[in-house]
Formats: C-alpha cells, structure tokens, sequence
C-alpha cells in the first residue's frame, strides 16, 4: 500500500470533518488496476449502509463491477453490476441515512440513489472533490484514508471508454 501518500485532506478533513479512530473491523479495501484503495466504514452515521457494504463485499458481489460514471474533478460512481448505472442488487432498498456530521469532501464516499431519497441500494461514489451541495442529500457511509491516487487514476467518462473496474473488494483479512 501507498502509506503517507493520502493527500493532508483525506487526513485531516478539509471541511472540518473529525472522523473516529479506524478499527479493524470497520476497514474495507478495493483492489483497483492502480492500486489499493483503503477505506473507513462509518457506522456511527449509516449503520445500515456499512452492513450492505459488508455483506456486498464478504459475497464477491461488487468483484469485477466496472466504474460506469466518473466525473473529473467530482466523483467516481460504481456498484451496479450491470455496468449500465440503473441496476442493482436484488435485495431491498435502502432508507436515507443522512447525517449532518460528515460533509461531502474528497475521499468521502456515499450511496448513489435515484429519486427518492430511500432508494440506494448497491452503487455508491467516491468524491474526487469537495461537492457541499451534496451534504444531507445522499447518505455518507465512508471515507478513502489511504490510495486516493488510485482513485484519481480511475478512467474518467460517462460511461468512460475503457472503464476501469474494481478488481476485489473485502473486509480487513
């Protein structure tokens, strides 16, 4: 893994955001083609959202799943097994878990969701920026603490030409 090189936002919180101390068992990783993406699970605010996220990656489900939609200097979207960014998993959807606590910064990552506010379901962004018109619209679930350049390195486009995909995803081993 890439330590010390997550930019002093991820670290720090650029909007102010304090984030508690990293456990193991809320640490997720995303083998990407450019690297290892490692992830803070938050619970405290989206309790609901961290035990999809859990279930999705101890099942292999996001394995292989391309990132369909990446906005340059906004946001890398995934999770939809389809590739198309109007599909999902068969299970329910989700009710919002918005949270006034965390803003939407860079390295945030949060449920993509259709109209309604309880519609997410398996896909999800990471921010590639800060986007506070974000912030109490769609429910934050985590945050990159490390491999953020892996994350700027992920094929842009809507869809991108050649997409990249997430390799694996899994729970700290």
């Amino acid at each position: 893994m890439d330590e010390g090189l997550a930019p002093p936002a991820i670290e720090a919180g650029a909007s102010g955001n304090q984030y508690p101390a990293l456990k193991i068992e809320n640490t997720l990783y995303i083998n990407v083609k450019s690297g290892v993406i490692k992830i803070q699970l938050l619970p405290d605010v989206a309790p609901q959202h961290v035990k999809r996220i859990k279930t999705f990656a101890t099942q292999g489900f996001y394995d292989g799943v391309v990132f369909h939609r990446v906005i340059d200097g906004f946001m890398a979207q995934t999770g939809d097994p389809d590739g198309t960014g109007r599909g999902g998993s068969d299970l329910p959807d989700l009710k919002a878990e918005f949270t006034q606590k965390y803003g939407f910064e860079r390295g945030v990552i949060g449920m993509a969701r259709a109209r309604s506010d309880d519609s997410a379901n398996s896909q999800f962004f990471i921010m590639l920026n800060e986007a506070p018109h974000l912030n109490g619209g769609y429910t934050i679930f985590g945050r990159v603490v490390d491999g953020m350049n892996a994350v700027d390195n992920i094929a842009k486009g809507e869809p991108p030409a050649k997409p990249d995909k997430m390799i694996k995803m899994y729970l700290e081993p």
